[in-house]
């Protein structure tokens, strides 16, 4: 698990997490960053290898240390010298997940405009997890998918200005996401035969080309081609509807084609217990649906549900890629 954002909630919810988990067999966790941002709670362990997580994580937090190098930490007063530290220690999770010490990697929330005035050149989260697994080599296609609610509902466009997005989607870009998609749920999420369904883009998917023509001339070609090359996948669904149709079990994802639009109807229907997933990478990774809370972490007061969710999410990937490693 990573530190996240010092003066956010990240540590307040790290704490309540273990202290909601640490009796539930088969789940271990440590989180990486400085030990005096959970020792004011006591009761943690510093640890010197992953490995030595499970054997504390019953009686105490293990916590892989790293140095605070002289920064304060107030909860609710975000410090731009905190950026290396916070991009430190997802480093440092991607690394031990990367080399086999570590199943998945847990992301506390982080915010990108404090990374940002520090230099940090990704435009996200997501975008800095593919650059990381990537090596020398060029980084992954990340696509993110949001899991609550019900819904599964992965983006095809991630965090571009609106206009910029809309301009991005081409039958390459669906195509691509699709295929991601279709991969993850067979050995993330153990759906034999994954059943995926686009978004309009437009209002009522275009209405046969009267209020749009992306549904014609690009989502739905793109539809038809990847049904063609054995995918199950549907011509766009109006957006107002589409969700619907997957809480009734007509689609195990839908695909959306940009970020709010994905986003909206999961926070609406489990604000609390959302889960962000990143697929497409060579690592498992998930993340609470919600951010910094810096206000919330200045009183004291945070709620850890979307990060146990998030854990509990991966540690069910974990086995699912396990088991499907097994049977190839």
């Amino acid at each position: 698990m990573t530190m996240g954002d010092p003066a956010g909630v990240g540590p307040l919810i790290t704490r309540q997490a273990w202290q909601a988990m640490r009796d539930q067999p088969g789940t271990c966790f440590y989180v990486i960053g400085p030990p005096e941002l959970y020792a004011r709670s006591g009761e943690i362990a510093v640890i010197d290898a992953p490995s030595d997580a499970a054997a504390r994580f019953g009686d105490a937090l293990p916590v892989v240390p790293l140095e605070r190098m002289g920064l304060t930490f107030e909860p609710g007063h975000p410090e731009i010298a905190a950026a290396g530290l916070i991009t430190q220690s997802i480093d440092v999770a991607t690394s031990h997940v990367m080399a086999g010490r570590a199943g998945a990697v847990v992301t506390n929330p982080i915010a990108k405009a404090l990374l940002y005035e520090a230099g940090f050149p990704h435009p996200g989260h997501t975008e800095f997890l593919a650059a990381l697994c990537a090596g020398e080599g060029p980084p992954p296609r990340p696509v993110m998918m949001l899991v609550g609610g019900g819904l599964r509902v992965a983006l095809a466009t991630i965090h571009l200005p609106l206009r910029a997005a809309i301009d991005a989607i081409d039958e390459a870009l669906l195509a691509e996401t699709a295929k991601i998609v279709d991969a993850a749920l067979k050995r993330d999420f153990a759906i034999a035969a994954p059943r995926l369904v686009f978004t309009g883009l437009n209002p009522h998917a275009g209405e046969d080309g009267r209020l749009g023509r992306e549904e014609i001339e690009i989502i739905n070609p793109a539809a038809a081609a990847l049904r063609a090359s054995g995918y199950a996948v549907a011509d766009a669904r109006p957006a107002d509807t589409v969700f619907a149709e997957a809480l009734e079990g007509r689609f195990d994802a839908v695909i959306a084609m940009t970020h709010d639009q994905g986003l909206i109807p999961v926070k609406t229907l489990d604000l609390w217990n959302g889960v962000n997933v990143t697929l497409g990478l060579p690592i498992i990774r998930t993340s609470p649906d919600h951010g910094t809370g810096y206000d919330t972490a200045a009183r004291g007061e945070a709620r850890a549900d979307s990060l146990i969710a998030a854990v509990q999410l991966a540690r069910e990937c974990v086995a699912n890629r396990f088991r499907a490693s097994r049977a190839a």
